[in-house]
């Protein structure tokens, strides 16, 4: 069973009532029944469906489900759970009693009353540095000389975060030495160590190595940004021993092969459920699940109609209640969409990046922080509160 949000966020509920005066005690009642969700739920039990479909009538929702379903012709069906706020709280409570799995789908639904119920207004912005002169976007290249100066640029730009990387992660790129890539990190870590930039901004490290990782968590950074997702035990261990954040990015195959015919016959449930068994690995090894971020890798063995659903149903993966990283900055999928060349693809990248938001993205991985500062404010002006 699964269960995948499509709805996207409507305007903010509150806004309108206070336009109309309405007590401010009332404005949480009235918020609850003034949106609609959009649920559909998979590989649902016939008979749970049936009951489920008129438990749902019976509160003023609806459950639809195959037109032959009342003959429970199939053994499992899908359907998609139309109602408000409120009346799911009424059914997350009466399909606990019920038996054909409703039980396990209440428990769900509660997820995502809790996801629902909080929207991050204060969403962060992590700027992209790479000491490599193979990052397929030539900007976001940098040198040890110019480091200290393009870091301060960035956080003076906004930036709360700083994602330093040395191995380009772009389709086809190969993998280097664990030692080559520590030897062409170092510096840069040990400069913005030295110069306190850990102290203005948090510090992520973009590698999947052992020994880079450890160094930069002994020397100012706190966030490991590990595009294989905790495949690697050791990298776990590292992160649980310094009680550092991770950044688990889904992936299909290696950078050098990820976007050979990409296949899913469900991206969304398999990148949720890659999700559900690395949290559970993360925990395993110590790591506080307070310090898990969940990125869903767009671009990295994914087709551009795998990259725009998961984007459509970015709030499926916040029932997990963890902080949600999104990175589309300048990606070929912009160029895909309407073809244009990666120096030109800013616009493309704050539409897409603006849409994240009001998916439920809380961290952008960005190259160009100034513009998306000035995105992010503007985007806050029509939600707040």
């Amino acid at each position: 069973m699964f269960i995948r949000d499509i709805t996207e966020l409507e305007k903010n509920s509150i806004e309108i009532l206070k336009k109309v005066d309405v007590d401010r005690g009332a404005y949480s009642i009235l918020g609850q029944k003034m949106k609609t969700y959009l649920l559909y739920i998979s590989d649902v039990n016939i008979y749970g469906a049936n009951i489920l479909k008129q438990d749902a009538l019976s509160v003023g929702a609806d459950f639809a489900v195959p037109k032959n379903a009342i003959r429970c012709e199939s053994e499992k069906v899908d359907g998609v759970l139309i109602a408000t706020y409120k009346q799911l709280q009424i059914l997350s409570k009466k399909e606990l009693a019920q038996p054909y799995g409703l039980k396990e789908i209440a428990k769900e639904l509660k997820k995502f009353l809790k996801a629902f119920k909080y929207q991050e207004f204060q969403p962060k912005i992590m700027g992209v540095l790479n000491i490599n002169q193979d990052s397929f976007f030539p900007n976001s290249r940098t040198n040890i000389p110019q480091l200290l100066e393009r870091a301060e640029e960035m956080i003076g730009d906004g930036a709360d975060i700083l994602d330093i990387g040395a191995v380009s992660s772009r389709p086809f790129s190969k993998s280097i030495p664990e030692e080559e890539e520590l030897e062409r990190v170092r510096p840069a870590i040990d400069i913005l160590f030295r110069h306190g930039i850990h102290e203005k901004v948090e510090l992520s490290i973009d590698s999947y190595s052992p020994k880079v990782i450890d160094y930069a968590l002994s020397n100012g950074f706190n966030i490991v940004n590990d595009i294989t997702g905790l495949l690697n035990d050791e990298v776990a261990k590292i992160v649980a021993k310094h009680n550092a954040k991770v950044v688990i990015m889904h992936m299909q195959g290696t950078p050098e092969t990820m976007q050979i015919d990409p296949k899913y016959s469900d991206v969304t449930k398999e990148v949720y459920y890659f999700f559900q068994e690395r949290i559970e690995k993360a925990k395993r090894f110590g790591i506080d699940e307070a310090n898990i971020i969940l990125d869903i890798g767009i671009g990295f063995g994914k087709t551009l109609q795998h990259n725009i659903e998961l984007l459509q149903s970015l709030k499926t993966f916040a029932t997990f209640g963890r902080p949600l990283l999104v990175g589309v900055s300048r990606k070929s999928m912009i160029d895909k969409i309407f073809p244009t060349p990666v120096e030109e693809r800013l616009p493309g990248t704050l539409a897409l990046h603006q849409k994240a938001l009001e998916n439920g993205a809380s961290i952008l991985r960005v190259h160009d922080v100034k513009e998306h500062k000035q995105m992010v404010e503007i985007w806050k002006a029509f939600y707040k509160v």
